[in-house]
């Protein structure tokens, strides 16, 4: 080899036994953090979040750096696009009215959310993931899996997030047009509530919603071939409760899981109240 590539035997064997620089070791250091960091988090962030979660341990370093180790070490962040469908349903009524109209930042918890249904592709058939998000901090207040597009099941996960929220507050419940969303049972459910609705054929109203089902699609759903509802329960679980809404980190929160951002929010308003 060396003569191939035309080096003397001098140079190799002082290129063995020489220490590694101060540089060499930070640089090691970072990449068994990156590796932690990467591994703790399913594989699911990149380099922006690392980089926040790196400076967090006082590590000073730029998400260019992050993204040149993590090139390095052969990581990247899973990102596999989920096989979609569009679907239609002409089931609406004419005078449903969008309250929400874009304003995606509310200033307290349990003013606007969320509810929308997507679905999982399994062996035994597709199961329908069906959540309530608050706008607030992102967080998922309930959700469920089902083998029906059933109106039962969408009442049963309001009454969830009715019994675990502060519902008894005028709040405004946004959704699609549906035919869950738009019957009588929905209205009833919701009586205490402001019911808003997307304008036909205009998906942005919807987007936080959806762009948390792309999300549980894209960083994890699409990691594994699912055989039934039980799995696929299972797996929402283990991502929704055991990891978006406690541990992974959200740019809308200020790079705080959506719970440590509700709570900083009840803290501060605690001290206010009491000064």
């Amino acid at each position: 080899m060396l003569k191939n590539l035309d080096l003397s035997k001098s140079n190799y064997y002082d290129w063995k036994k020489r220490e590694p620089s101060d540089r060499g070791y930070k640089r090691g250091f970072v990449y068994d953090l990156i590796q932690k960091i990467y591994d703790q988090n399913k594989g699911i962030y990149g380099a922006p979040k690392i980089c926040h979660e790196l400076r967090k341990r006082r590590i000073s370093i730029s998400v260019r750096t992050v993204s040149l180790y993590m090139r390095q070490m052969g990581l990247r962040a899973c990102y596999i696009t989920p096989w979609t469908t569009t679907t239609r349903d002409p089931n609406f009524e004419a005078s449903l009215q969008n309250i929400l109209d874009e304003n995606f930042n509310p200033d307290n918890p349990d003013e606007v959310w969320y509810i929308d249904t997507t679905y999982i592709p399994t062996d035994s058939g597709f199961v329908y993931l069906t959540s309530i998000i608050d706008l607030f901090s992102r967080k998922i207040v309930a959700w469920d899996t089902a083998d029906t597009l059933s109106t039962e099941v969408v009442l049963q996960i309001i009454e969830k997030a009715k019994q675990r929220r502060n519902a008894n507050k005028a709040l405004i419940m946004h959704s699609d047009r549906g035919s869950q969303f738009t019957s009588e049972a929905y209205k009833k459910a919701t009586n205490r509530m402001t019911n808003s609705y997307s304008a036909k054929g205009y998906p942005w109203d919807n987007a936080c919603i959806e762009s948390f089902h792309a999300l549980i699609k894209r960083e994890w759903l699409t990691r594994f071939r699912i055989k039934d509802i039980h799995e696929a329960h299972r797996l929402c679980f283990e991502y929704i409760d055991a990891y978006y809404n406690t541990v992974r980190i959200h740019g809308h929160c200020n790079y705080m899981s959506p719970m440590a951002f509700e709570q900083l929010y009840y803290e501060n308003h605690h001290e206010q109240d009491v000064a």
